[in-house]
C-alpha cells in the first residue's frame, strides 16, 4: 500500500495530477474512515479517496525520470499496427486503457491517435480523448523530467503540441 503526505504529488486514474492537500478521518455510517483529500491540478477538483482504498481505486505515486523515459520511448514509436475497426469500438477500447491510470496505456491511446490523426480525420470523440491523453501525460511527464526536456525532442513536442 502506497502512502502519501500532504503536498504529495498523486495519479488518480482518469483526472490526472493532483496534490494532497489534506489527510482527514470522518465518521460514515457510525465507522470512522481516513481519506487522501487530493486536488486535481487541472480542474481544481477535489476528491476524497479513502486511505485503505488508495491502491484498489489506482491513486499512485507520479511516475520517475526511468519511467518517464520508457513513456516517452512509447510516444516515439512510429512503426505500429493500429486497429481498422470502427470509431466507437476503438474508442471503447482506448477509454478502457485511460481508465487504468496506466502511464504506458495512455500513452499508447496518445500515440495511436496521433498517428491514426495523420492518416484520417478523428470523430468528435477521438479528438476529444486525445486531448485528455495528452493532458494526463504532459502534467506527469513535466513534474517527472521537464518541460525542458521534453521541448528538446521534437517528435514528443509536437504530440504535445509545445514548442
Amino acid at each position: 500500500m502506497v502512502e502519501f503526505k500532504v503536498g504529495d504529488n498523486a495519479v488518480y486514474p482518469g483526472h490526472g495530477v493532483g496534490k494532497v492537500s489534506a489527510i482527514e478521518t470522518k465518521e460514515i455510517c457510525g465507522n470512522k474512515q481516513t481519506f487522501y483529500s487530493i486536488k486535481i491540478a487541472e480542474t481544481g477538483m477535489k476528491i476524497m479517496v479513502p486511505k485503505n482504498n488508495a491502491t484498489s481505486v489506482g491513486l499512485r505515486p507520479i511516475i520517475s525520470k526511468t519511467e518517464a523515459g520508457k513513456v516517452i520511448s512509447i510516444l516515439k514509436e512510429t512503426k505500429v499496427k493500429i486497429d481498422n475497426q470502427t470509431w466507437n469500438r476503438r474508442y471503447r477500447e482506448y477509454m478502457e486503457k485511460i481508465k487504468t491510470g496506466s502511464v504506458y496505456e495512455i500513452a499508447e491511446v496518445l500515440r495511436d491517435l496521433y498517428l491514426l490523426k495523420a492518416e484520417k480525420e478523428l470523430s468528435f470523440g477521438e479528438r476529444k480523448m486525445l486531448d485528455n491523453a495528452r493532458n494526463l501525460l504532459l502534467s506527469e511527464l513535466t513534474i517527472a523530467t521537464s518541460e525542458k526536456e521534453l521541448v528538446a525532442q521534437d517528435d514528443v513536442a509536437a504530440i504535445f503540441g509545445i514548442q
